[in-house]
């Protein structure tokens, strides 16, 4: 989690946006325990506009969160009660909870709390405190319309997307934000491979509290910087176990994390993709192309409901941002170094997020609002694209050969020949050369960053297309199949995808220290451990010098490569200390890895490895 993090629910909150309305002056607030169907009672703030009436009734809008809803006490109010300066301006019933465990609230927090059988009563998960909370309120708030919309980023994105199990009638909206779907493809892993960018998060997870409470109990353990440059904290470190043997040991999150290495039932039923059915109101999920935190959960989420909900008005949206940039307004948009518009996130919540809940929950409910299926930027023409079906029917699939020449071309090689190079996990490729964003909960500039300080590396092989003669539309999966040869007995393998600019690209006024020219901007990466390669559950040992195929999804794109660019790929097996070092030798339990078990590998990656994208007709 996150950068963000700590900070997620202040950011949500108390956006930068110019003050519109005055919340002491036009808002009453109450706060509130609300009873769940088990007898607990959860902590809620409303906020009710003050000329709500018989004869001028509103909607609620929800955000049920693990951050906290400061400021607590009925005489401190918010500055901002949305993120979006639109919809305040027109006002709801505004209602913020803290989930099971967390802050003011009763019960015992449970990360990513799983969905269970409702066989009794009194059997309860997020869906059915959802219900709870809406039923309480559309009962007990005076002068309501009896419609309830839901939104929140990041955590609060998971409670809302399982909120859209509680199946209340009064439930009519909901927008899942960056929301999680699954740890273990999510946030804390990628495929199972553990992110150690996230190791200064887990004191917010894994520490409960012992009683209400109105500021965070965690703060004092959290990890504090030892330099600017935060490269040094994990080198220093050493291996996650030390770290955990160091930092952790009395954590439950991290605990719980280092004894499943493996996709086993402790994860799975924190899975949250198998449960979204029976869904029939309307569905707007919300994502940024280069959210470093949570791209596949927005993704997922969307895909599934639509393919087991009909009768779901489902709706994906992807943006050119990092993890909850929607939220707030920078004027001229940059992701890192790469500038894709003015007032971006401005045009999102004015002409998407506004419209949405204004629809569902002021008009007809009933009726689908006149969206397209999928709203999705560009990256590469920067500019936003409307389709009715995501991934978009208008394309088809072609493959492009890893070839050992260093060609990535639609024409392959022998596939007896072999581009080779020696991993060394004493000596890991970095995953930025951005030091002190990897002081952050989590990094999250490395998503479009210049990728050339690895291409020079001797252990990461580069395949480049000719210049493009032609724009080259890339959108939807990419999957990469790497036939590959390795003496040691495990690796990770990692892939990412290049845009690479033309020599004479020109200067950007706004970023004088940058070199365009022949910048080689990330679009899409992804890791794969080869021990699952066959499967999560049963992890399997690489046999030396024998040939394995290992399948490498990566996230979905929407991106044009511009005539006169090039496309690259990279593929390498170590990205620290974004991701943690895999020691290259099969154990039981890598997060048990000790450095005595690092194995330098010698890999040989076959010219019949292919990556296959969609490409728009």
């Amino acid at each position: 989690m996150k950068r963000f993090l700590i900070f997620s629910f202040i950011l949500i909150i108390n956006f930068s946006f110019s003050q519109t309305l005055s919340v002491e002056e036009n808002f009453t607030k109450k706060e509130v325990y609300i009873p769940m169907r088990d007898g607990t009672k959860l902590f809620t703030i409303i906020y009710t506009p003050k000329d709500i009436s018989k004869a001028n009734k509103y909607p609620f809008i929800m955000n049920r969160t693990c951050y906290g809803i400061a400021p607590y006490g009925e005489n401190n109010f918010r500055k901002k009660l949305s993120p979006n300066k639109f919809i305040e301006k027109e006002k709801y019933i505004f209602v913020f909870q803290d989930v099971r465990g967390r802050y003011m609230s009763e019960g015992t927090f449970t990360n990513m709390t799983p969905q269970v059988d409702h066989k009794t009563k009194k059997d309860v998960d997020e869906s059915t405190d959802t219900y709870d909370t809406v039923d309480w309120l559309v009962k007990n708030i005076q002068n309501n319309n009896g419609k309830v919309g839901q939104y929140g980023t990041s955590y609060p994105g998971f409670y809302t997307a399982v909120g859209t199990l509680a199946n209340h009638p009064a439930l009519v909206a909901s927008s899942p934000q960056a929301p999680i779907s699954d740890f273990w493809f999510d946030d804390f892993h990628h495929n199972g491979a553990f992110l150690m960018s996230y190791f200064k998060t887990f004191p917010v997870f894994g520490i409960q509290k012992t009683k209400a409470e109105k500021e965070s109990w965690f703060n004092d353990k959290l990890l504090k910087p030892t330099s600017e440059d935060g490269y040094l904290f994990y080198k220093d470190m050493g291996t996650l176990k030390d770290g955990v043997d160091k930092y952790y040991k009395d954590n439950f999150f991290m605990q719980e994390v280092i004894n499943h290495p493996n996709y086993d039932e402790f994860w799975k039923k924190r899975n949250l993709l198998p449960h979204l059915k029976n869904i029939s109101h309307a569905v707007m999920t919300v994502g940024g192309w280069f959210d470093a935190e949570d791209l596949r959960g927005p993704l997922e989420i969307y895909k599934t409901i639509e393919k087991n909900n009909p009768k779901a008005k489902n709706t994906i949206v992807m943006g050119p941002f990092s993890h909850g940039g929607w939220n707030y307004d920078s004027g001229k948009h940059y992701h890192n170094d790469i500038y894709f518009g003015d007032s971006i996130a401005t045009f999102y919540q004015k002409n998407i997020e506004q419209p949405f809940f204004h629809h569902y929950l002021k008009e007809d409910s009933k009726t689908p609002a006149k969206f397209p299926e999928a709203y999705m930027f560009d990256t590469g023409k920067k500019e936003w694209k409307q389709f009715d079906s995501w991934p978009p029917k208008e394309t088809e699939k072609k493959s492009f050969f890893l070839n050992s020449s260093g060609i990535l071309s639609q024409k392959p090689e022998n596939p007896k020949t072999f581009s080779y190079y020696i991993s060394d996990p004493n000596k890991p490729v970095l995953s930025s050369e951005n030091y002190k964003d990897m002081n952050g909960f989590t990094p999250k500039n490395y998503m479009t960053e210049d990728q050339r300080f690895a291409s020079y590396r001797s252990d990461v092989v580069t395949f480049t297309t000719d210049v493009l003669e032609n724009d080259l539309t890339l959108a939807g999966e990419i999957l990469t199949q790497l036939k590959i040869v390795s003496s040691s007995t495990d690796a990770d393998f990692i892939v990412k995808l290049i845009d690479i600019y033309p020599a004479d690209e020109k200067q950007n006024p706004d970023k004088p220290n940058v070199v365009y020219a022949n910048y080689h901007q990330m679009v899409r990466s992804e890791i794969m451990p080869a021990r699952f390669r066959n499967s999560f559950e049963k992890p399997e040992p690489l046999i030396p010098n024998k040939g394995a195929i290992v399948n490498v999804k990566l996230q979905d794109v929407l991106h044009t490569f511009k005539k006169g660019h090039k496309i690259q790929i990279q593929v390498q097996n170590t990205w620290f200390p974004l991701m943690a070092i895999n020691p290259q030798k099969f154990l039981e339990n890598p997060y048990l890895a000790t450095k005595d078990d690092y194995e330098k590998a010698e890999i040989r990656v076959s010219s019949g490895s292919t990556i296959e994208f969609e490409i728009i007709k």
